[in-house]
């Protein structure tokens, strides 16, 4: 190859200049970016924000009729009286709003008569049924049981249990199922 002159090293250099990418800018953001309307919140804030959602209408809940005193009138409430000037006294809204929270409380009362009413915050619900939800408990030392023997379907929680398990004797097993009830007879 024969050594290039001087002109055409000069061509060469501006091809490569011009060709050459580590020259154009790069911003480091794309400047067609904008940031999310949408604002995330922390768990802190979901907490907060969910308590004040409860407390307002755990407010509205007991500022129902049958809980906040009536204004000491002469005025009797159970209908038979209006008054002489034909315009009710109180606000059609706020009387609406106190049936429907009656109604709402008489129908929670009528279909929850045999237990604690179960709300989202009440301690005095039930125990979740779902299997999910079980623990499962060793059948002789009450300690969490991953294992159960196929055998006399007991729940154990290590091995040294279930060489308790395999050494109890006839009728033992059964009496421990029906503690669980978990005993079945055949008939």
């Amino acid at each position: 190859m024969a050594p290039q002159t001087p002109a055409e090293a000069e061509n060469h250099q501006a091809l490569l200049d011009r060709l050459d990418i580590a020259h154009v800018p790069r911003p480091f953001r794309n400047p067609n970016w904008r940031p999310s309307q949408r604002r995330n919140k922390n768990v802190k804030q979901l907490i907060s924000e969910s308590s004040r959602k409860e407390a307002s209408v755990m407010a509205t809940q007991s500022n129902s009729g049958a809980t906040t005193p009536l204004p000491a009138t002469s005025a009797s409430t159970d209908g038979s009286q209006t008054p002489a000037d034909g315009t009710p006294r109180t606000n059609i809204a706020q009387a609406a709003q106190n049936l429907s929270t009656l109604v709402l409380e008489k129908n929670a009362r009528a279909a929850f008569t045999s237990g604690p009413a179960v709300t989202y915050t009440n301690i005095e619900s039930a125990p979740s049924l779902h299997p999910s939800q079980q623990t499962r408990y060793c059948d002789i030392t009450g300690l969490p049981a991953p294992y159960t023997d196929p055998k006399t379907r007991l729940r154990y929680h290590d091995k040294e249990v279930f060489g308790v398990v395999r050494t109890l004797g006839q009728g033992v097993p059964e009496s421990y199922l029906e503690l669980r009830a978990a005993h079945v007879v055949l008939k």
